[in-house]
């Protein structure tokens, strides 16, 4: 049994690492007011609701561009999709040694971009999708044709399948209506994708279905963003009002969408542990490298236990998540990722407890310098803390876990 990253990998993590240096860090100093103690202030069009700045989108699509041009964009999509298919263990590696190098234009957290692209939606789509509607895929991976996600909803977030928004059957349309919270990205979105239950009772799987909500259909509005602990904000409120759409905007087949659902959250889940893990490497190494630095009454900092220990603990558990991540995203290559959804959701709630713990850790150490926005630690908390709720909260991955453990559901 070999416990080494394949060398395809460690080589794939050189190349990245030449390119980031080459196209990246250089359009990352002409724009540091973006990544420096003004990140958030001038991210954020404050008078448009709190969204992304125009200025900021496009310093991303540059990214994104050059990226795209370097092969490395769509390294984990499918072939179908101009993608090299590069699998789970793959992603997971990358996406954890690119949060272990720190804030960046090479993978930032607010808008989780990436010069790997984050594209959970495109598998589905390439999976599923008709000849009419795989135009979306390109149009996602570009920025041009932007697809977004419309699973939650004002009263139901984990409990999806407790949905309120209805589609009902109307010749060969449909009408939808109801609610939709956290739709992020629609704001700049040319359709939506908006789960509704048409069939069966509350607390089914079954009976669920995706619609393209183009976004400018009558009835889909846009009401709010909701700004949030990390700004700035593309998390919108979105009423759905006797909104009419054909049995060609149905993604997949009627009835099933939550298989859908269920594919973009395990490549969200898996995704975000592994930055998680990244992100937790970091914030312990610099809080190390400080404290062997920093003298106080004399002595290094580091030559206090109240500093060695609880960053030795840290360092312990990372070391292990971080190789479980890579064990399990190694397992969902080799088979059916749903047969290990407790693994997975292992994996995601324990790196994403750690990363907050760390960061905070990191911020102690540091003293009044690691509070403030000079020092990167207070916005890798602020966004690592709402995976402790997305995707599944922290207690229903627990959930999810203690059901696999206690038989709960099989036979």
């Amino acid at each position: 049994m070999d416990f080494n990253l394949p060398t395809t990998i460690i080589d794939k993590l050189a190349e990245l690492d030449a390119f980031i240096e080459s196209e990246i860090k250089p359009l990352e100093a002409e724009n540091i007011q973006f990544f420096d103690h003004r990140r958030e202030w001038a991210r954020t069009d404050w008078e448009n609701d709190g969204a992304p700045s125009e200025d900021w989108r496009a310093v991303l699509s540059e990214m994104e561009r050059r990226a795209d041009a370097a092969g490395h964009l769509r390294l984990c999509l499918p072939e179908s999709c101009g993608g090299q298919a590069s699998g789970n263990l793959m992603n997971a590696a990358i996406r954890e040694h690119l949060s272990g190098k720190g804030l960046g234009l090479h993978n930032d957290l607010q808008d989780e971009n990436s010069i790997v692209g984050n594209f959970p939606i495109v598998p589905a789509i390439a999976r599923y999708g008709t000849k009419e509607q795989q135009v979306y895929i390109e149009g996602i991976i570009t920025g041009k044709q932007h697809l977004s996600f419309a699973l939650t909803e004002p009263d139901h977030g984990s409990d999806a399948t407790w949905m309120s928004t209805r589609a009902v059957k109307d010749g060969d349309h449909w009408v939808i209506n109801g609610a939709k919270r956290w739709n992020s990205q629609v704001g700049r979105a040319q359709a939506n994708l908006v789960f509704a239950r048409t069939s069966g009772k509350d607390g089914s799987g079954k009976g669920i279905t995706a619609f393209i909500v183009p976004t400018d259909t009558p009835g889909h509005d846009i009401i709010m963003n909701h700004w949030t602990f990390n700004m700035p904000t593309d998390h919108s409120e979105v009423h759905l009002k006797d909104v009419r759409v054909p049995d060609s905007a149905i993604l997949h087949e009627e009835g099933r969408g939550l298989e859908i659902a269920m594919m973009f959250i395990h490549e969200n889940r898996i995704r975000q542990a592994a930055g998680s893990a990244g992100a937790s490497r970091y914030c312990i190494t610099e809080a190390v490298n400080y404290a062997k630095d920093r003298v106080l009454f004399g002595e290094q900092l580091a030559t206090r236990q109240a500093i060695q220990f609880p960053l030795a603990e840290l360092h312990a558990e990372c070391e292990m998540i971080r190789n479980y991540i890579f064990r399990t995203a190694w397992k969902m290559d080799q088979m059916d990722p749903a047969k290990i959804t407790d693994e997975v959701s292992i994996c995601n709630f324990m790196a994403n407890n750690l990363v907050c713990r760390a960061a905070d850790f990191a911020m102690q150490v540091h003293g009044g310098l690691g509070y403030s926005r000079h020092k990167p630690f207070e916005h890798i908390y602020r966004h690592h803390r709402r995976y402790k709720i997305t995707e599944g909260s922290e207690e229903v991955q627990k959930r999810r876990i203690a059901h696999s453990l206690f038989s709960f559901g099989k036979g």
